[in-house]
């Protein structure tokens, strides 16, 4: 999960020759998603070798989303809201994508599998969520639809409090006891206000917050790789044990949503650009988020698939971007 610092527009892409201040913030979002997976894996390594060290960090994992989703509202701009009207049928179909493909791999995922209860809730978990910031940079380089990648992300986030409790009491239920109300409070206060916060700041401290964008990529980067470190600490005892099958399942629910994803775009007669767009939507993953309530509501055992995606859906989307920005846009 890696909050992108810039949500280009096609005029803003085709600008990107002529303006060097533009080329330069999409030069620093390319190097943070290369780079970040490998933070990703340091702090994993880390936080298995010392778990002492990030234990007794685990209660402030709700403050560290926080901050992630403060940035990635500080990213917002009512453009980005008003495309959602432009083109209500594209983001709709993404939204619906979103909550149907990456839930419903997640719960057939965990019983092909017979993953124990605790994994199995976190893999739905993490299906449950909405989209990852990361997936907007990933559309950008794939020369998808950002405007696209970007209305769906936040609605999506923004509809989360309500969706997303709903989506694991009843597909996680019949694994574990799942408080739904207490879930919606969680998620409220660590995803809803502050993006909504960071919303406001950007409207209201305009050149202060230009100032500080071309930074956010790094410090998501570095959160979110701290909540790694304490999620592998918590659960360190058992990874040896549980880490083949999480890989498996992490890479089996990432695939269908990345695959599936373009496939809706295709179905729904959307153009290339929208099709590489809804693939990462639907693909990528607020894992933070996942890992943040797993951690709150269940186990570290449970935040372990959270963790593992973390990781994973950031080498796939590199990857699927750098592959589709080879391929012409047929449209075109």
């Amino acid at each position: 999960m890696l909050e992108a610092t810039t949500n280009p527009s096609e005029t803003e892409r085709e600008a990107h020759i002529a303006n060097p201040a533009l080329a330069a913030e999409a030069k620093v979002a390319r190097i943070a998603v290369t780079v970040f997976p490998l933070l990703v894996v340091l702090a994993g390594v880390v936080g298995f070798l010392i778990p002492d060290t990030f234990k007794p960090l685990a209660p402030s994992v709700p403050y560290l989303l926080g901050v992630i989703m403060f940035c990635m509202g500080l990213t917002l701009t009512p453009p980005d809201f008003a495309s959602v009207a432009k083109r209500p049928w594209a983001v709709v179909l993404g939204i619906i994508a979103h909550y149907v493909i990456m839930p419903g791999a997640g719960w057939l995922i965990a019983v092909a599998l017979n993953l124990e209860p605790q994994l199995a809730v976190g893999l739905i978990l993490v299906g449950c969520a909405p989209s990852g910031t990361a997936s907007n940079v990933m559309a950008f380089l794939a020369k998808g639809d950002v405007a696209l990648s970007v209305a769906v992300a936040s609605v999506s986030t923004l509809i989360a409090p309500i969706v997303t409790p709903l989506l694991v009491f009843f597909l996680a239920g019949s694994f574990l006891n799942i408080d739904a109300g207490s879930m919606v409070l969680d998620i409220v206060k660590t995803v809803l206000l502050p993006v909504l916060g960071g919303l406001a700041a950007r409207l209201f401290l305009k050149k202060l917050v230009n100032k500080v964008l071309p930074a956010l990529p790094w410090a998501s980067a570095v959160v979110i790789s701290l909540i790694v470190a304490v999620v592998v600490a918590g659960s360190s005892s058992k990874i040896v044990a549980a880490s083949g099958i999480v890989f498996l399942a992490v890479v089996l629910h990432n695939g269908f949503g990345l695959g599936l994803g373009y496939l809706v775009g295709k179905l729904g007669r959307l153009d290339s650009k929208a099709r590489r767009a809804l693939a990462f939507e639907v693909g990528m993953q607020n894992s933070g988020l996942a890992a943040t309530l797993a951690t709150a509501h269940f186990t570290a055992l449970a935040a372990l698939p959270s963790a593992v995606f973390s990781l994973w859906h950031n080498v796939s989307g590199a990857i699927v971007a750098a592959w589709l920005a080879r391929k012409p846009l047929k449209d075109s």
